[in-house]
């Protein structure tokens, strides 16, 4: 099956999800008009990998800047993530940030906390 690819706009991230090896990734900015016509493709195909992969979920988050609406999506987004977990995946989500931004580490530890699945916080050096 071939991945899943958006590249990166002004205002939408770059998102892959490759089904063979099961890595997601997002990195960027997310603040499209209408983040319903974005991220419905991506929430299916991150159902889709739940069908297809049977090796371990690795999730690689490296958002600059997410908007309400867009962290509403991605809410979802790592929820339907953990639900790949009940499947007997085994589950790896990683949250890059920018160091120095401690927006970006307390909205990926309030996700954590709400979705309760353990992530792994990575600090990454400013672009």
């Amino acid at each position: 099956m071939r991945p899943f690819t958006r590249e990166a706009k002004n205002n939408t991230p770059y998102v892959h999800i490759d089904y063979e090896t099961g890595h997601i990734e997002m990195k960027g900015v997310s603040h499209p008009e209408n983040v319903f016509t974005f991220y419905n493709p991506l929430y299916e195909a991150i159902k889709e990998l739940g069908k297809t992969s049977n090796r371990e979920i690795v999730a690689d988050f490296a958002l600059e800047y997410f908007n309400t609406s867009s962290a509403r999506c991605i809410f979802m987004i790592l929820k339907e993530i953990k639900n790949l977990g009940r499947g007997g995946k085994h589950l790896t989500v990683n949250w890059h940030y920018e160091e120095e931004d401690d927006d970006m580490l307390e909205t990926g530890e309030d996700f954590q906390e709400l979705i309760e699945l353990p992530f792994n916080f990575i600090e990454i050096e400013e672009v």
